[in-house]
């Protein structure tokens, strides 16, 4: 199996990733794979705490017994864009973007498998068949998927050159006092909760542009635009400025009256370059399930 990693596990131990992606072997498991040489960096050994970097090729080598393929799941799919080497989908909320030693089933990944089988990029290893990018499993909305690895490839370098438009929906507890705000602060995994990210000294710069589209009595309603991409980007740029979006208890907004499954979150337009051509896609979805139920709960309130 061969890994490389993106911006979103960065500074992760590299027994705990690689304990993530493999879902049937145990972290101990993993550390005595790393140890008796199974697994490189880069074409070295390293040792199970070693940091991941961003770009890193990680080779690991598994026992035939110790491999079992994540299920395809019949589970529907809702498909906004599909050309011979991509597909768009609109991953709902609550819905997990791949497995995860908690949960294999259920995701975006057993649904993928089961409508295109192997026809999907492998890059990120078998448990992340086709995903250039992620959403929480709480935040809904648009996401790309690969379907071979020269496409991956093409989008990932896309992301990463930000050479795409990214939008959010959100609703933010408190009354954002700018109408258009630029958030620039740096991001890393959070010191002591490494589930978390936070805004660090040394953390990779990010950017995040604000919005007003209404307020109310003590929330707002605002639209996103990612310059970066980093894990959590929003979430924590707004927590950190003080308005933490509607009920991410993870990031300080704790649960509401009106209550949902977690971060009033929609990622809800696109627009990039076809894979291998000229044409521009421009892709919109209509708000969400959830921010229209707290949307009349604030209406009803004023």
């Amino acid at each position: 199996m061969i890994l490389f990693v993106d911006e979103n596990d960065e500074d992760l131990r590299l027994d705990s990733f690689l304990a993530s992606v493999t879902e049937n072997i145990s972290r101990s498991k993993i550390q005595e794979l790393i140890k008796t040489g199974n697994v490189t960096v880069n074409g070295t050994n390293k040792k199970p705490s070693y940091l991941i970097k961003e770009n890193d090729k990680i080779e690991l080598e598994i026992p035939d017994t110790d491999i079992s393929k994540i299920q395809p799941e019949n589970i529907p799919l809702e498909i906004i864009y599909e050309d011979e080497n991509m597909l768009v989908v609109n991953k709902p909320s609550g819905m997990l973007t791949h497995p995860t030693t908690q949960e294999k089933s259920e995701t975006l990944v057993n649904a993928l498998l089961y409508k295109f089988g192997e026809n999907l990029s492998d890059i990120n290893g078998e448990f992340r068949r086709g995903i250039v990018h992620r959403l929480d499993k709480n935040t809904s909305g648009l996401l790309m998927i690969a379907k071979n690895n020269k496409t991956h490839e093409y989008l990932a370098d896309m992301i990463k050159n930000h050479n795409l438009t990214k939008k959010y929906r959100a609703i933010i507890k408190g009354v954002y006092p700018l109408d258009e705000d630029i958030i620039n602060l740096p991001i890393g995994r959070h010191p002591t909760q490494p589930h978390k990210m936070a805004v660090v000294e040394n953390g990779k710069e990010s950017t995040t542009i604000v919005n007003v589209i209404e307020r109310y009595k003590d929330a707002t309603y605002i639209d996103i635009t990612l310059i970066t991409g980093r894990t959590h980007q929003i979430r924590v740029h707004l927590s950190k400025k003080g308005f933490p979006i509607f009920n991410d208890t993870l990031y300080g907004a704790g649960m509401a009256k009106v209550k949902t499954d977690e971060q009033v979150l929609q990622s809800y337009y696109l627009r990039f370059t076809k894979p291998f051509s000229d044409e521009i896609i421009e892709l919109q979805i209509e708000p969400d399930e959830k921010i229209k139920k707290v949307l009349t709960y604030l209406k009803n309130r004023s």
